[in-house]
Order: structure tokens, then sequence, then C-alpha cells
């Protein structure tokens, strides 16, 4: 995945670091990983805010981890496409999933 982020799919674009490059990606990760694989999106509260990442066949798949330096505590709460959703926009998952598909 590191190699499709970059500022102009990070939330928020001027966030976004190529030395941390899952920094401010774990929405529009999570929507697209969902697409593909199908499963839930879940949530957690993290020292920067709400984090998503994903629960396919009963595993957690967190791509954006990297970003945080400390351990994520993990609470699996039930969250929603809406809800990754209105934590990125439409412009940058519909580039994230191009870039994606195209790799």
């Amino acid at each position: 995945m590191s190699q499709v982020w970059s500022a102009d799919t990070s939330s928020p674009t001027n966030a976004w670091s190529p030395t941390n490059p899952a920094q401010n990606h774990c929405s529009v990760t999570a929507l697209v990983v969902h697409d593909l694989f199908g499963g839930d999106i879940l949530c957690t509260r993290t020292s920067g805010g709400t984090h998503f990442y994903n629960l396919i066949d009963g595993r957690k798949w967190d791509l954006t981890v990297s970003q945080f330096a400390e351990p994520i505590p993990y609470d699996d709460t039930p969250s929603s496409r809406e809800a990754a959703m209105a934590d990125t926009s439409r412009e940058k998952y519909a580039l994230l999933k191009a870039r994606v598909g195209a790799s």
C-alpha cells in the first residue's frame, strides 16, 4: 500500500509525510480493503482520534498500523462505510481505489 499512498489520498492532505506514508490513510484504506475483501469496518480511539481498520473472516487487518509509534488500544467498535467516508472524501477514495487497481 505504501506505493499508492500520497498527500493527495491522505486526510488531511497537509498531514502526510513520505517518511510515514500510512499516516492519515486509515479511513480511505479501510474503504478500499472493504471493497476488495468484504468483511466489516471497525474503529477505535487513539491519541490522534478515530482509527479505522478491517475485520475479515474473523481476523483484524490494519494496513495503516505503521503510522503509530505506540501500540493501538483496539476496542473493535463496529463502524460503517459512511463513518469512514466522513473521515475522507469521495475524490481521495476514488483516487486510491484506482491506484490499487492499477498496481
